[in-house]
């Protein structure tokens, strides 16, 4: 009784089986996680939950119940250490599972700091598990001095968070300026500005010499040769996705599991999906780490793995929530030659990616009818006049018609 086991329950695991249930299948099928939680939200983590905002509970993708309900074989706290493509089988402890079809959901793992630069002092934090914002939330304590380590998204909702909870916040981005690797000088402006409002202490082109401290961390040596105290540091210098299990098993990687447009990797009985993954998209390959991007894929090759035949043509949208600011981005700014911004209301903006006069993507700050209809310009192919665009006298719904 082999089936279909799924490695990785998280967002593109739970997806992924979920819809397998959804389209009929109904053979054995197991889910397998490292964590003792049930498939949650990682989202919420560092905003909501972090907060005292969300109980434990309203993080969970489903009721607990509905696992045996459904005839999935959830498996917990259940690493898997061995994978035997010749036997189709995996190791997980001391027990082996045998498969028809195999899935790789293991998502991403976050980047720490070397213990060279003191990674390992006790305090010192990053943001991917709900095992890692328990230990970190006793320290999140007004007065205290927290010290973020990078000025992605995850480190700037991080700041906010620690900002709102009373905490004395200085943020270190070693590039030029926060977000340079994902978003326009525009973008990084408006943040900035936000964070700077809220008391945060952001240096830009500054990185980290080291960390201090003998046990505990106590403060950071800086590049530019200053110092600053620490009771706590949250490290947020990206992510990279879980591949170990697949390069050990001698799966092609390519910036992750490497698949094709259907997400079958280089073994025909094994798939991949969500942050772990590179699919073949328009000529090249694409890599993704975003919930709608771990919903989507996974439910594309559930789809596969029962023969459909479809390959996945994303639609991005990503989003991301700093104090009472929601940024919504849709599309991909990959290539922009070009930023049109458009007058908002005031507290408010949104930024419009062009490549020439093609519309790759816009970013959305506490403009919601400025995502909406960007997403829906993007997802239909159209390209509106950028004057139109930085006019505010355009009603941005005509250009729908």
């Amino acid at each position: 009784m082999s089936g279909i086991v799924v490695v990785g329950a998280g967002q593109a695991g739970a997806a992924l089986c979920a819809r397998l249930r959804g389209l009929g299948y109904s053979g054995p099928l197991t889910l397998i996680g490292e964590e003792l939680a049930p498939p949650y939200q990682r989202p919420p983590l560092s905003k909501a939950y972090l907060l005292g905002d969300m109980a434990l509970e309203r993080l969970y993708l489903r009721p607990e119940s509905f696992y045996a309900e459904t005839g999935i074989d959830l498996r917990l706290g259940a690493p898997v250490t061995g994978l035997d493509r010749a036997a189709r089988t995996i190791t997980v402890g001391n027990e082996t599972l045998s498969y028809d079809q195999l899935a790789l959901t293991t998502g991403s793992v976050p980047r720490t700091l070397p213990a060279a630069l003191g990674g390992t002092l006790d305090n010192v934090f990053t943001v991917r598990t709900i095992a890692d914002v328990d230990a970190m939330a006793p320290h999140c304590v007004a007065g205290r001095r927290a010290l973020i380590v990078g000025g992605g998204y995850i480190g700037l909702e991080a700041a906010a968070v620690c900002a709102k909870l009373g905490l004395n916040v200085t943020l270190l981005e070693m590039a030029d300026r926060i977000l340079q690797r994902v978003a326009a000088p525009e973008t990084s402006t408006f943040f900035r500005a936000l964070h700077r409002q809220h008391g945060v202490d952001l240096r830009e082109g500054t990185g980290l010499a080291r960390l201090t401290g003998d046990r505990e961390v106590t403060g950071a040596l800086l590049t530019d040769g200053s110092e600053v105290p620490a009771d706590l540091v949250i490290v947020g210098v990206g992510i990279r996705p879980a591949t170990d299990l697949a390069e050990a098993a001698g799966l092609t990687l390519d910036n992750g599991i490497a698949t094709d447009a259907h997400g079958r990797t280089s073994d025909p009985a094994i798939w991949a999906a969500g942050d772990c993954a590179s699919f073949s998209w328009r000529g090249g390959r694409l890599r993704l780490e975003s919930v709608q991007n771990a919903i989507d894929q996974a439910e594309c090759v559930a789809a596969n793995m029962l023969g459909a035949g479809t390959g996945y043509d994303p639609k991005p949208w990503f989003w991301s929530d700093q104090y009472d600011v929601k940024l919504q981005i849709a599309g991909l700014n990959t290539g922009y030659d070009r930023v049109v911004v458009r007058p908002e209301e005031a507290g408010s903006a949104s930024h419009w990616y062009y490549a020439g006069t093609t519309l790759l993507a816009v970013d959305a700050m506490n403009a919601p009818r400025s995502y909406m209809v960007g997403k829906r310009l993007i997802e239909a192919g159209r390209s509106p006049d950028p004057g139109a665009i930085a006019d505010p006298a355009t009603d941005l719904r005509s250009l729908l018609k």
